[in-house]
């Protein structure tokens, strides 16, 4: 089983299993919500007895993000890091230019390029929202690696 996160709070979950399905899930609000979709993923791989992976999206905060903002993303981001290591998952970093390299030509402005993303996530499970569409291209390039 593969698992695509993109850790922003408006970003989302996707995980692919051996027989191609794929789930997907909004980040949620609370901390316990996501510890629970980590642990069902884990729990799936261990009981269809599936390796299991997960990549999530590596960031940073740029000098034209705002304080606020940087922070509730930084914090985000370790909230997943620290539940991901603390269920024992297995994990790597890859950034947004890594995974979105297999998927390029992409138009540079951030509004067309999210669009773009959407669509072509689309292709892959036509529920695939702005905020799930990331996580589910992560985990389809992470099953492809």
């Amino acid at each position: 089983m593969i698992i695509g996160i993109d850790p922003g709070k408006g970003g989302g979950v996707a995980s692919i299993a051996s027989d191609k399905s794929i789930k997907i899930f909004n980040c949620p609000d609370t901390i316990k919500e996501m510890v629970e979709i980590l642990r069902s993923c884990r729990n799936y791989a261990w009981i269809e007895s599936e390796p299991l992976l997960t990549f999530i999206e590596w960031v940073h905060a740029f000098p034209t993000d705002g304080r606020k903002g940087s922070f509730t993303f930084g914090t985000n981001y370790g909230i997943w890091l620290g539940i991901i290591e603390s269920l024992g998952i297995p994990y790597k970093k890859v950034s947004p230019q890594k995974w979105m390299a297999s998927y390029q030509p992409l138009p540079k402005e951030k509004k067309l390029r999210k669009a773009k993303l959407k669509e072509l996530a689309q292709e892959w499970h036509p529920k695939a929202t702005l905020k799930t569409s990331d996580a589910i291209l992560i985990a389809v390039w992470g099953n492809n690696e």
